[in-house]
């Protein structure tokens, strides 16, 4: 990266060990240092096991690391409580399954909880609430509902809108799109990019799903055994797709399309990979040759 990007978050020689002097210690983490640039979204891919989910927990102060300072505009997260109770409302954070962390009597109530605590009106509360809930496609019907009788898909958007009702300066999401069908994930993803370029934003979003992070993400963060694997912008990284194998890395359809004819001679290249792109290098290509 160069000088020019400014980071809203920064892990400075970051490292995370579980169960300490244990026969079960663990490396998480490993000596990470990694920016996360702001107004952009960052997409955080490896194998289960790779630190992913970790990697969430720190970004928002919830776990705190065994070495090495976590950032958020250049200040330690946890140089003091208050300053890292604060950073929870500016670090909004969105777990794995976040339907599970649904609670109140309805919707409506559980997307006001976030802003309720940061002791905003009662008409800031009902603004922000009523914001959030059109953000993630929720109607005034689902609002009054109770959140154990909507769907999943309704859950997971409630959950989300809960924590963009808080209005973070960034939106670390894990896995917000996992188990849904594809309608569920373009809704899903797709509003959350709606609503980075409307807020300006900062998203970190980790995915499973190679072909959901080259869709939505500016950069992509690769990791693989608590380490950085790679890390650039989405068009860097495919430019060397193959390399991506050696992380256990399931490449997109149309990544692995391109990868087999480059062997066979047909194209130069590999750094394909969204559908629509791919069909317009190979239409370019059969134009040329009819020519």
């Amino acid at each position: 990266m160069t000088d020019t990007i400014t980071n809203a978050l920064e892990l400075d020689k970051v490292t995370v060990k579980y169960g300490i002097g244990t026969p079960f210690e663990k490396t998480a983490l490993d000596n990470m240092s990694i920016g996360f640039p702001k107004g952009k979204i960052t997409g955080i891919i490896g194998h289960t096991g790779s630190g992913k989910s970790t990697l969430a927990m720190l970004l928002n102060g919830l776990l705190k690391p065994t070495e090495g300072t976590v950032k958020f505009e250049g200040v330690d997260i946890h140089k003091d409580k208050e300053f890292t109770n604060k950073l929870r409302f500016k670090v909004g954070l969105v777990f794995q399954y976040p339907e599970y962390q649904l609670f109140e009597e309805t919707v409506e109530r559980d997307i006001g909880f976030g802003p309720k605590n940061m002791n905003l009106s009662e008409k800031e509360v009902a603004e922000r609430v009523k914001k959030a809930a059109v953000f993630c496609g929720l109607d005034e019907k689902t609002l009054k509902a109770s959140p154990f009788e909507i769907s999943g898909g309704q859950k997971r958007r409630a959950a989300i809108a809960g924590v963009i009702a808080m209005e973070p300066e960034v939106l670390v999401l894990d896995e917000p799109a996992a188990g849904l069908d594809p309608s569920g994930k373009e809704e899903i993803l797709g509003g959350l990019s709606k609503y980075k370029e409307e807020t300006g934003s900062t998203l970190i979003l980790i995915s499973h799903s190679m072909e959901d992070i080259a869709k939505y993400s500016d950069y992509i963060l690769v990791l693989k055994e608590g380490k950085i694997f790679d890390f650039g912008t989405v068009e860097e990284i495919f430019s060397k797709a193959d390399r991506l194998f050696k992380a256990s890395l399931d490449l997109p359809q149309i990544t692995k399309l391109f990868i087999e004819l480059k062997k066979r001679n047909i194209v130069d290249r590999t750094d394909i990979y969204t559908v629509n792109y791919g069909a317009k290098v190979l239409i370019s290509l059969l134009k040329s040759k009819e020519n």
